[in-house]
This record gives C-alpha cells, structure tokens and sequence, in this order.
C-alpha cells in the first residue's frame, strides 16, 4: 500500500510540475522532503520545491516570501498555522519565475496583501497569459518602484529594487530588525544561475546591484538565497555574495575576451567552467554563456 501510495503521490507531483515549464530548477528538486527551519528573531526558511521561501512569526500576524509551487505552498501555511492563530499579513514575491510565485494561489482567500516590485505584477502576468493559466494565478495587489516598508508586529520589512539583475523584477526584503535579507534570485550560491534576458535580466546592471547589496548591508547581516548548488546552504553572509559578483565579472570577462579572439557562439558555448569561478556547478553553464554573448554582441 505504501508503494503505491508513493508511486501515486510522485506521478502527480510530475504532472504538476509540467504545468510550470518555465520553472528551470523543477525537476531538480523534485520531490525533496520540505524543511521547515527557525533561522533567528521569529524569521525563518522554508525548502521543498524550487526557490526558497522566507518567513516571518510576528506578535499579530506571518509574512512569507515567496510561495514555490500549488503542490508545496500548503505545506509552510500548514507549518506557520501551528506557531498560532494568526492572519497571514502579506504574501511577498521577489520576482515572477513560476517557482517562486505559481503557490500563490494557496494563499487566495488567506494573504491580506500580495506585495511585489511593480516589473513583476507585469512579468506575472504576461507569463500566466501566455501559458494561458491566469486562472491558476494570485497576483500582486501591491506594487512599489525604488522601495516599500511594512510594520508587522516588532518586526520592520523593507524592500529594495536595484534595477534589472536575474529579471527586470528583482526586490529584496530586509527583516530589519533580524538582520536576514531574502535576496531570492539575485545570487545563486555556487550552482549556474538562470539569467533571464526576455525578462529584462541584464548582468552589467546585475553586478552593480549586488555592490548596493553589500554597501547597504553589514557584517552581521544573513541573507537567503533563491537557489543553491547544495540544498542545505540557502543561506549565507556578504562574502557569498562577493562570490557571486565575482562570478557574474568573470563570466563577461571570459566572453568578451572570446568575442574578441572571434570565436562564435557556437564556441563559446561549448565552454564548461568560467576561469577563476570553479565553485559554480551544476547545469546550465549555457544559459549565462548565451546571455552574457547576445549582452556584450547587443542582441
């Protein structure tokens, strides 16, 4: 009974997550047991499927960061529904990509406020159109440009938008006075980062953001990836995210440099490791080979 319960439970799981085939990082992290982790200050984290959600138990009311997949969203409002009876304050999104944000509709009915950066409603919303599922969608009721803040118990949550880095959509929330900044994709810790050009994602532009990132923040701050290479390590300090900077600079190095010796894209995308970065693994070198060609080429 146990087997086929399993098999059951993983078939639907793959059938849901096909309905998501902008998701790149799916169905490699299909089917992962969920954690449900306190980090500090009532701010924790919450892993299943996809992009990493933040979450906050203040004295009246949740906010969450993010919201995964319809499959896995039920699961961190289940987890925060035993901290207390409490009203789930806001439902925020760093950006659109449907990992982070097609468990939004678990929270209809239940989040007062949907918050996201004003590029994402957009980027949401023409996504959900082209799929054709705009009825499977909770969006944003509550946009902002260069920034917003909210009061959510004795915690302060306040946004940044350094312009277009993975998207044209990214934000980070800072729980204040925690100190934990959820990044969402704007670093992906050692694993090949999804740089998403249809969308605005411009990686000069996103190498500038990440130095706002670590001016603005201090020693002691811990910030919350979006993806990791090892699942276990979404969370970080400043030097990851110099790390990632370092990252995104040697890649527009190593292609320009390649451009210039003439070498095609062809080429340039059968390279397999970015000089001076060895740390970045995993798959989807390609995607930031191509990216940062058709940037510097002006395609």
């Amino acid at each position: 009974m146990e087997r086929r319960n399993f098999i059951k439970n993983s078939a639907l799981a793959l059938a849901m997550l096909s309905l998501y085939k902008t998701d790149v990082f799916a169905q490699n992290e299909l089917l992962r047991a969920y954690n449900f982790k306190p980090l500090r200050n009532n701010v924790g984290i919450f892993t299943e499927q996809g992009g990493t959600i933040g979450w906050l138990n203040s004295s009246n009311g949740f906010a969450v960061v993010d919201a995964q997949f319809p499959t896995s969203a039920p699961h961190v409002i289940e987890e925060l529904k035993k901290l207390g009876e409490k009203p789930f304050k806001y439902l925020i999104n760093t950006h659109h990509h449907g990992d982070h944000t097609a468990g939004n509709i678990a929270f209809k009915g239940l989040a007062e406020k949907v918050v996201a950066h004003q590029n994402s409603l957009v980027n949401q919303k023409k996504t959900a159109e082209k799929a054709n599922n705009l009825d499977k969608q909770l969006l944003p009721d509550t946009t902002f440009g260069t920034g917003w803040k909210a009061p959510v118990g004795d915690e302060k949550i306040s946004a940044y938008y350094y312009g277009s880095g993975h998207t044209n959509g990214d934000a980070v929330y800072h729980f204040e006075n925690a100190n934990i900044v959820h990044v969402g994709d704007l670093v992906f810790n050692r694993r090949f980062p999804y740089i998403d050009k249809e969308n605005g994602a411009h990686i000069g532009n996103w190498i500038t953001a990440l130095d706002k990132i670590q001016n603005q923040f201090d020693k002691d701050t811990l910030f919350i990836w979006g993806h990791s290479l090892d699942p276990e390590k979404v969370t970080g300090n400043k030097a990851d995210v110099k790390a990632f900077q370092n990252y995104l600079q040697n890649l527009l190095k190593l292609v320009s440099g390649e451009i210039t010796a003439g070498k095609s894209k062809e080429d340039i995308l059968k390279i397999t490791t970015i000089p001076n970065a060895p740390e970045w693994q995993g798959d989807g070198i390609q995607r930031s080979l191509g990216a940062a060609y058709d940037e510097l080429k002006g395609v």
